[in-house]
């Protein structure tokens, strides 16, 4: 059954011919003409007053405002019969609109192969308007024509025209396809008679639906004589001619879901011997050859469960199946092209964080290093007070020891004031301890933050590294389309958590940097209190201390030089100054 999208094809091709001036009118004459001739030709009866009721003349001209498809499709396509010939109307409609186009040129092939050629285009063009044949279409053609003429296909040359088609963007219409058929561009060399038998040939197995034709010889009904036949198989109908020119029918076997093929064995000096079993009668037919008795039995019984099946031609079967699969491909490259554009907005999003991370750890790193000098030369103005404190402490020390040396007989009357003294003076130990413990922990946060740096460097390495992956991953993007994906999940997981690595590292670098805040304004206080202890010291100028003879055992070595104290007095010293730090733990 003809569908009405390959009804309208010819019919779009007539009408377009009588659109002289190409802006999609027609006078209402030619209408009524055109409409009076597909009545006829598909066998419809026509209904002039429709037409004039349709076409009533307006203001504007003889041109109906209402269209001509509305009345095509109410008066005339739905009133369609099964029973018309698709190939009248063809030529009817090829009558009408071939002189328009291909009059004055010069082609290598008769009108006859043209018109084939132009019914070959509505078969295989495109269910849009205006019609137009894509180049896989275009391909299928060429190969089926040189494979009836068996000439082998140029794979190369077709390539290069298809993708000088693809340069153009432009597909073929009807009449640039019988161009490059006529003008010899994909047949140059072959001869016309040839090449009009290929023609023909292609013709008869996607126009004329023929599955199958040859000479066989058939038994008679009546006579039960034998009788050599040119035979042709359609979808549902096998008919045989006295000859191949198809000039006198002489039967034809209806197929439908009731017949069946059989083969039977040679009998009556017959060979290759078959049978059609129909409702009606049954057709007994002898094949030239096993191979070829074999072809039509296969061919008849695929006609047969096709009809069971509901389908239709496997020509048609496989055309629809083309254009499914284009319609899928061409929806798989959109959604590929939109994966695409996504990624590439994506990849250019993370380019430009990536970029701005980038800038702010070389913000963040010259701001550390500025910082790092800041607190370097702070801690070599404080190594420098600390060393000039150091030779003053060591000279009150010397002029201390003068003083001591000089009130030895003195050293009764103020030895309530000396214990008052190693008070102060464990005090003063308890603060000089502390100044260390603050600079020992002012070198770890150094320590720590320099280790922090080495990570945020080799974090930030590392996200370049990810940065230079993810871009490589974008480039081979075209030839692993489904690992893509994938692979971008995981840099972009990897990615992310680089990032959190970085921000914990950036607030544990924080955290670095309040602790040696804290730790600097400890040293602060513990500086000034070591001040304090020492302007205390100073003030007592008239302090003296009695100075024994050493013993042969080795010095000890204090703040107020060898033999200030003894082991005894240091060791309670030292207790003295363990419970006060206890005590002052205890009390924080």
């Amino acid at each position: 059954m003809i569908s009405r999208e390959e009804v309208l094809k010819p019919i779009w091709h007539a009408f377009t011919a009588l659109d002289m001036d190409r802006n999609g009118k027609v006078s209402k004459s030619q209408l009524k003409v055109l409409s009076h001739n597909l009545c006829t030709v598909l066998r419809i009866p026509h209904n002039s007053s429709a037409l004039e009721e349709h076409f009533k003349d307006d203001n504007e001209g003889p041109v109906s405002t209402q269209g001509y498809m509305p009345y095509l499709n109410t008066f005339i396509l739905n009133k369609i019969q099964p029973n018309f010939d698709f190939n009248d109307l063809n030529k009817m409609c090829w009558t009408l609109c071939a002189p328009k186009h291909i009059s004055d040129k010069h082609l290598l092939i008769s009108g006859v192969d043209a018109f084939k050629v132009w019914c070959i285009f509505n078969f295989l063009s495109e269910d849009k308007y205006p019609l137009h044949i894509v180049t896989e279409e275009i391909e299928y053609f060429l190969h089926k024509l040189l494979a009836a003429m068996s000439y082998s296909w140029n794979e190369g040359r077709f390539e290069d025209y298809k993708m000088q088609l693809i340069i153009e963007k432009h597909n073929l219409s009807a009449w640039e396809l019988i161009e490059l058929i006529g003008m010899g561009h994909f047949t140059k060399g072959i001869n016309p008679k040839i090449l009009s038998m290929g023609i023909n040939e292609v013709y008869q197995e996607l126009i004329l639906d023929i599955i199958k034709q040859s000479y066989m010889t058939k038994k008679g009904h009546k006579r039960k004589n034998w009788n050599e036949r040119w035979f042709e198989l359609h979808l549902t109908y096998m008919s045989y001619y006295v000859s191949e020119d198809l000039t006198e029918q002489k039967g034809c076997i209806l197929l439908d879901h009731n017949c069946c093929v059989e083969s039977l064995p040679d009998k009556d000096l017959r060979k290759n011997l078959f049978i059609i079993k129909c409702v009606e009668k049954s057709f007994e037919i002898s094949a030239p050859d096993k191979k070829s008795k074999q072809e039509w039995i296969q061919a008849v019984q695929d006609c047969i469960v096709r009809i069971r099946q509901g389908l239709s031609s496997s020509q048609r079967e496989a055309r629809q199946k083309r254009r499914e699969q284009r319609n899928r491909m061409k929806a798989e490259q959109e959604t590929i092209e939109s994966r695409l554009r996504q990624l590439q907005l994506a990849s250019e999003s993370k380019q430009a964080q990536l970029e701005a991370t980038s800038k702010n750890l070389q913000e963040a790193a010259i701001s550390d290093v500025i910082e790092k000098q800041r607190r370097i030369q702070k801690q070599e103005e404080l190594l420098d007070q600390y060393k000039k404190d150091l030779e003053e402490e060591k000279m009150a020390r010397k002029q201390m020891e003068e003083q001591v040396a000089e009130k030895t007989s003195e050293l009764e009357q103020y030895w309530q004031r000396v214990k008052e003294l190693e008070e102060m003076y464990s005090q003063l130990e308890e603060a000089l301890e502390d100044e260390r413990q603050a600079k020992q922990d002012e070198e770890a946060l150094s320590k720590l933050q320099a280790r922090l740096l080495e990570e945020e460097a080799s974090k930030r390495l590392e996200l370049e590294q990810i940065y230079l992956q993810q871009q490589e991953v974008i480039t081979q993007t075209q030839k692993e389309k489904k690992e893509l994906e994938k692979e971008r999940l995981e840099k972009e997981q990897a990615l992310q958590d680089a990032k959190e690595h970085l921000a914990r590292l950036e607030k544990q670098r924080e955290g670095a940097q309040e602790e040696y805040m804290a730790v600097t304004k400890k040293l602060q206080r513990a500086t000034n209190k070591t001040k304090t202890w020492k302007h205390k010291v100073t003030e007592h100028e008239s302090l003296i201390r009695l100075i024994q003879p050493g013993t042969k055992s080795p010095l000890k070595i204090t703040n107020w030089g060898q033999s200030a104290f003894t082991e005894a007095e240091l060791d309670q010293i030292e207790k003295m100054w363990q419970e006060g730090k206890n005590r002052s733990r205890d009390g924080q």
